[in-house]
């Protein structure tokens, strides 16, 4: 089945499109992707969006929120015609599209997650019918909701050495541990580039941290960083899972720019360490998707702290800015044939569950 995939993650930066060819169990084929970047004003609206409804006890209406998903939808909608038009199908040959929308808060600790997008709008622009809100139904049975990718990342590392390791390094980083006997375990190790992201945003004019180069030129400040990692969460055993918002960039206020960058990106790989330190067997080598695999310093970092192999997804010929994308593709499958997306080794769920809520146009 031709499936389309959409993404848009805690980085803000945009929307993932992927189109694929999958059965929803051992076989995916890559055909198409595309990426369409949020402008700087939309990117903006949809942080303060995420904000406020953090703030909130619930889900609920709220006037921002309502017009920021309003908005967010139609991006979404181009990014499918986009995607169909460099890919040469027409809306006819999709069986299904997989839409994440955007999570603006994610409090699995009060029994929700909220994901924002309007799945009967998407499924109308198209006639494609649309699995969307994939992540509630694990939550309202006392899961994580997240992560949801290991299913997918499973079925690509089907011919890898084990024990081995996935790790998205996306605004939050989640890791997916194969076992030599099979065993899936997956959790959030905690930031990747969010507070980078954040603090090259409010002290500088760059919106990332490009290669890693300003971090190039700092000094992790070890003071700063331990307190940082003496937060209690690191130390809950997974599953687990954590909003964007739960850190911020406080406590490297009042350090240099250079200095500042090199501390939150050395935050990010002592976190990952410490869940490598959570697993029940070393991975012989950790294979990186996200935009922070471009982050040569936080690489350089990963490898050094976890003592593994830290390897660009790429080389395995997978596309690790479309894994994500091409993994709601392959979820939305799952869904229409009844299969589980999360487990619980990977959400915390009382058992394998399907997830997700069908649209038709």
């Amino acid at each position: 089945m031709l499936a389309i995939g959409l993404m848009s993650g805690t980085s803000r930066d945009g929307i993932d499109a992927a189109l694929i060819e999958t059965d929803g169990e051992g076989l995916s084929y890559a055909i198409e992707f595309h990426a369409m970047a949020y402008d700087d004003g939309f990117r903006l609206r949809l942080a303060e969006a995420c904000q406020r409804a953090m703030a909130m006890a619930a889900p609920g209406f709220e006037p921002l929120i309502a017009s920021v998903e309003a908005e967010l939808t139609e991006r979404h909608v181009q990014a499918v015609a986009d995607l169909l038009g460099r890919s040469g199908h027409i809306a006819e040959d999709i069986g299904v599209i997989g839409f994440h929308g955007h999570t603006v808060a994610h409090r699995p600790d009060r029994g929700w997650t909220w994901q924002i997008g309007d799945g009967v709008g998407l499924a109308g622009a198209f006639g494609i019918p649309v699995v969307a809100d994939l992540r509630s139904a694990d939550v309202a049975a006392g899961g994580q909701g997240a992560p949801l990718l290991p299913v997918y990342h499973r079925a690509l590392a089907a011919g890898l050495n084990k024990p081995a390791a996935v790790l998205n390094l996306g605004g939050v980083a989640n890791i997916t541990f194969i076992g030599s006997d099979g065993t899936l375990i997956a959790f959030d190790t905690g930031m990747a580039s969010g507070l980078i992201d954040n603090w090259m945003q409010t002290h500088g004019d760059a919106a990332y941290d490009a290669g890693g180069a300003c971090a190039a030129r700092g000094r992790v400040d070890d003071a700063r960083l331990a307190v940082m990692m003496a937060d209690p969460w690191f130390e809950v055993p997974p599953p687990k899972s954590i909003d964007r918002e739960q850190f911020s960039i406080d406590m490297v206020q009042g350090l240099s720019m250079e200095d500042g960058a090199a501390t939150l990106t050395a935050f990010t790989a002592a976190a990952v360490a410490r869940a490598v330190d959570h697993l029940p067997e070393r991975p012989r080598a950790i294979h990186v998707a996200g935009g922070g695999r471009h982050n040569d310093v936080l690489m350089a970092m990963l490898a050094e702290r976890t003592g593994a192999a830290v390897l660009s997804v790429d080389g395995l010929g997978w596309n690790g800015d479309a894994l994500e994308a091409q993994g709601f593709a392959y979820m939305a499958v799952r869904h229409l044939k009844g299969l589980p997306i999360s487990f619980p080794g990977t959400t915390g769920a009382p058992e394998p569950m399907t997830g997700g809520v069908l649209f038709q146009a």
